[in-house]
């Protein structure tokens, strides 16, 4: 950082003029550094090419809103877009809406047209692009449950505006447009468009041609609407329901109430700074804050608030609620955000945490079995991948003082989706033969090679992924049981911790692995750590291989270290993770394990299994390793260009733990209520609590080189413990530590 002392200038100028030249440029530099925003920081173009299955994509919306579009695109390479976004109801889904301006006689009628485009520009807010062989300028911004197009037309001709809609309904009132598209499961998402200038012409297109209809249904329902001759420019505001199209009317009309472009931007560039200003970041690494907003903004894209003017559609009973003043939240994968991403609304956002999993609970009592959600979407619970992770959410909340849901029904939810419902991924069939078998003996059972599934619970396409299910089904016992402690359950919390210990059941004491046992009680044989379970290793594990799920006991990871024989050869078990050959090649690799990238040796840095395991370091004696992992492996895999993501980003799930991490801190068991301590990237953090308090990370001297711990205080007071309880954060103050460029070994180390 350079500094400039105005007053000595007058002295310098009369000797040498050469400089004013440098210092006003200097001077303007400062003004444009300090004059940056949060916002300004958010690149949405990060990961856009995938590594290798689903890339990022440039969402632009407000913090967990219902109103969310991207570029119709594969990825960041297409070079054509589908015409323009009007809602995207899931993520990753296509939009429900499309959006095709034109000018007459300029391209064939189509109901989505095919655009070239260049000079495109995103943000979280606002979204511009200009269609460069039909010379129209677009330009967007976008509110809460509406947003607002501005086309300006280059070619002379008549402006046409095609609105399509690929399943439902679509029709001109005389006013206005509304239409309906099904999305699934009996749900269906609405539509209402008002224009700043009347159309002179409503009509549909079916095989290239125009037909004089104010209405049109089916598959791609659409309408085209002709302006005046000569118009240049039309501007379009539109709101979006899950309940009626009424709904949408007074959504855009309370949201966006003339065609001003502009101020719907401030508006969501102030809605943003708000959001993301919750966690202030100080440093000298412009970059490194690039990674760290972009990677907040991810985090605010699910689950949404789809309550509107206080009622909600639920696909979980097909009916529209009143929300009582709790708005609603759905489109949450858990099996991922369980482990950053509800733990980062805990420390940053509690009431709407607390409203996400009072939502939870809403659910399961919309649901005919009274279970626990797992994958909630717009259009209702999808029951994928595996495990029952919402009870972690639940827990890691109340543990941490929210009580704004009602943990009574959450429990009886959370037990009933562990207990009652089958175990198998990807199924909400009522427990079977299979969960049977797993309370009795304390593993799910694993087939031999070439044996047929038997089980009718498993799903069709499915395996059972035995041993991910079992360890997966500990933690969450683990987490039940705790919760059964709070409300004074003592059966209960005794019954499941003596469950939250079925992990031990497929330890093999001779590998130190956890290891897929048949129904016989024999390990499967022979077997490869590396390759075994076919495709996505889900005949044994899920989506990652053995030397993943070697560390997948958040819970109890004492027990862990002790079942591999002490600190010193856990360590070595963690280092020879990281050093593995892939032991195939890359082809071969990726072709059985797609979702298993982000490699350094067998370590996964593209998944969410993975995310605590560079903290388990701190549990067996070296924080100083965890230290340099957290530091190499963000700098390896999270960067920011177009493949600054190392793997599939679930709508937050990867980014909360780069949020975590590079704050500096990490919820390795979330439920606890413990934070491990890594490696801050930035010299001063700042996170505004909602009690009114702050709690600061200071880091002197934190950079790429200086990322090893000398010494730590916490308000003023030396700790020698890797970790910080939530509680300690809840009350405020400032953690302090000295940052050195060699490793101190003995900091942090518990005896």
């Amino acid at each position: 950082m350079f500094s400039i002392r105005l007053p000595q200038l007058g002295k310098v100028w009369s000797k040498t003029k050469s400089i004013m030249p440098l210092a006003l440029m200097c001077i303007s530099a400062f003004q444009t550094f300090a004059q940056k925003t949060e916002v300004d920081y958010v690149n949405p173009y990060m990961g856009n090419i995938s590594h290798l299955l689903v890339p990022t994509f440039p969402t632009v919306h407000l913090p967990n809103s219902l109103l969310r579009v991207y570029p119709e695109r594969g990825d960041y390479t297409s070079d054509r877009i589908n015409g323009l976004p009007l809602i995207v109801t899931s993520h990753r889904g296509s939009s429900a809406f499309n959006l095709s301006p034109l000018t007459s006689g300029s391209r064939e009628l189509e109901p989505v047209i095919n655009y070239s485009y260049d000079q495109e520009t995103i943000n979280p807010y606002s979204y511009s692009v200009y269609l460069d062989q039909d010379n129209i300028q677009v330009d967007f911004a976008v509110s809460h449950q509406s947003a607002i197009y501005e086309l300006n037309f280059e070619k002379e001709g008549t402006p046409q505006l095609i609105f399509n809609t690929r399943k439902g309904d679509i029709k001109w009132d005389g006013k206005g447009l509304s239409g309906s598209q099904d999305i699934g499961n009996n749900t269906k998402v609405y539509l209402y468009a008002e224009f700043q200038k009347h159309p002179a012409q409503i009509g549909s297109i079916k095989n290239g041609k125009i037909s004089n209809n104010s209405e049109s249904s089916g598959e791609n329902a659409n309408l085209i609407l002709i302006f005046p001759n000569g118009t240049k420019s039309v501007s379009v505001r539109y709101g979006i329901s899950f309940i009626d199209a009424a709904q949408a009317k007074a959504n855009v009309n309370r949201e966006i109430k003339d065609f001003d472009l502009a101020k719907i931007k401030e508006i969501g560039k102030q809605t943003w700074n708000k959001a993301l200003g919750k966690l202030k970041v100080e440093g000298n690494n412009e970059n490194d804050k690039n990674i760290f907003y972009t990677s907040l903004y991810r985090t605010f894209e699910r689950p949404v608030n789809i309550s509107e003017d206080g009622r909600y559609f639920s696909a979980f009973d097909g009916k529209v609620h009143n929300d009582e003043g709790t708005p609603f939240f759905t489109d949450d994968w858990i099996w991922d955000s369980y482990r950053a991403h509800h733990p980062l609304n805990v420390l940053i956002d509690t009431k709407k945490e607390g409203n996400i999993l009072q939502s939870f609970v809403r659910m399961s009592e919309q649901m005919d079995n009274f279970w626990l959600p797992t994958f909630p979407e717009i259009n209702g619970d999808s029951r994928r991948m595996n495990s029952n992770h919402g009870v972690a959410a639940i827990l890691d909340a109340y543990e941490k003082g929210i009580r704004s849901f009602n943990v009574e029904q959450a429990y009886r939810a959370a037990k009933g989706a562990i207990t009652e419902k089958t175990l198998a991924p990807w199924s909400g069939k009522p427990a079977g033969k299979m969960d049977q078998f797993f309370v009795d003996k304390g593993y799910i059972p694993a087939l031999n090679p070439g044996e047929k599934e038997i089980y009718p619970e498993v799903h069709d396409f499915e395996r059972r992924q035995p041993v991910a299910v079992t360890l997966g089904t500990s933690y969450d016992l683990w987490c039940l049981a705790q919760l059964a402690k709070h409300l004074g359950k003592t059966d209960e919390y005794d019954r499941f911790m003596k469950m939250s210990f079925n992990y031990r059941n497929l330890f093999n004491q001779e590998t130190k692995f956890f290891h897929p046992k048949d129904e016989k009680g024999q390990f499967i044989q022979p077997f490869d750590y590396v390759f075994s379970g076919g495709q996505g290793a889900r005949e044994y594990y899920g989506e990652n291989n053995a030397w993943i799920y070697r560390w997948d006991v958040q819970h109890n990871i004492p027990d862990l270290i002790n079942l591999m024989g002490g600190n010193q050869k856990f360590v070595q078990y963690l280092d020879e993770m990281f050093v593995q050959p892939l032991g195939k090649s890359k082809f071969d690799f990726y072709q059985q394990l797609p979702d298993h990238t982000g490699n350094v040796g067998q370590f996964s840095m593209a998944n969410e299994p993975s995310l605590h395991i560079p903290y388990l370091y701190n549990y067996a004696g070296q924080p100083w390793m965890t230290q340099k992992r957290i530091k190499t492996l963000i700098k390896q895999w999270f960067r920011n260009d177009l493949m600054g993501v190392p793997g599939d980003e679930d709508g937050g799930g990867l980014s909360s733990f780069v949020v975590f991490s590079q704050l500096g801190f990490y919820p390795v068991t979330p439920g606890s209520g413990v934070y491990s301590i890594g490696s801050p990237f930035f010299e001063k953090s700042t996170i505004k609590l909602e009690n009114g308090k702050t709690f600061t990370v200071l880091a002197k001297n934190a950079s790429d080189k200086f990322k090893y711990i000398q010494s730590a205080k916490l308000n003023g007071k030396l700790i020698n413990k890797p970790e910080i309880t939530h509680k300690e954060i809840l009350e405020g103050g400032t953690l302090e530590l000295e940052m050195g460029d060699k490793a101190n070994k003995n900091w942090g180390v518990i005896k």
